[in-house]
């Protein structure tokens, strides 16, 4: 069987995403006895879900993590539950979709929770170093909307896959970028980030703590 990981390619003011990069790197490598699938997905509200529902269909993955950037987080976020919600924030799609206050799916339940072992996933990381956290929201713009919409799919085929979402901070290089954006050579803010290598260990080590939750 294989591992499904997804990113998201870049959006809005970011020129770079390093959901995609991890995915991509990846992509083809064996995690856990098994191999990675690593796909990047449209950041588009209209097909981003869609074809993740596609890649489970075609993969039969043992699990599934879907990643995405959370510019401004300081540590590997691993979400609880995806609402149903879709709401741009203002913050319209690749496609220029502005989504207000709109339901993922208007018979759906109001949320699902993930199935990693979300605080697990967590305490590996902390034991192995790399700062990570619980997080109780996955926003309400594309990376909620893709968590929504394939524990909904797993369910409705009664599927055993674990699934959820991990959000990864900026680069150091994408830091750098947003701080020469903010003005940080007159003294405005950095904001936090995480090296590529490290947040690639961290999707690697949430696989293998999600497999061994059914060992």
């Amino acid at each position: 069987m294989t591992l499904l990981l997804t990113g998201y390619e870049p959006f809005g003011d970011h020129d770079r995403n390093p959901s995609k990069a991890v995915a991509r790197d990846l992509d083809g490598e064996e995690v856990a006895d098994r191999e990675v699938v690593g796909r990047v997905l449209p950041v588009e509200f209209d097909r981003a879900g869609e074809e993740m529902t596609e890649l489970i269909e075609d993969h039969d993955p043992a699990a599934v993590v879907a990643t995405g950037l959370a510019a401004g987080r300081a540590a590997v976020s691993v979400e609880r539950v995806g609402v149903n919600v879709a709401d741009c924030a203002g913050v319209p799609d690749n496609a220029d979709a502005e989504p207000r206050d709109e339901r993922i799916r208007d018979e759906g339940p109001a949320a699902y929770f993930a199935t990693l072992p979300v605080a697990r996933v967590v305490g590996d990381l902390l034991d192995a170093g790399i700062p990570a956290r619980v997080s109780n929201t996955a926003g309400t713009h594309l990376c909620n909307h893709v968590l929504y919409r394939t524990r909904a799919h797993v369910e409705r085929e009664g599927l055993d896959i674990p699934a959820g979402f991990v959000h990864l901070p900026l680069t150091p290089e994408g830091a750098a970028s947003k701080a020469r954006d903010g003005e940080a050579e007159s003294g405005g803010a950095v904001p936090p980030s995480l090296p590529l290598g490290i947040q690639r260990e961290a999707v690697r080590r949430a696989f293998e703590a999600t497999l061994e939750r059914g060992e």
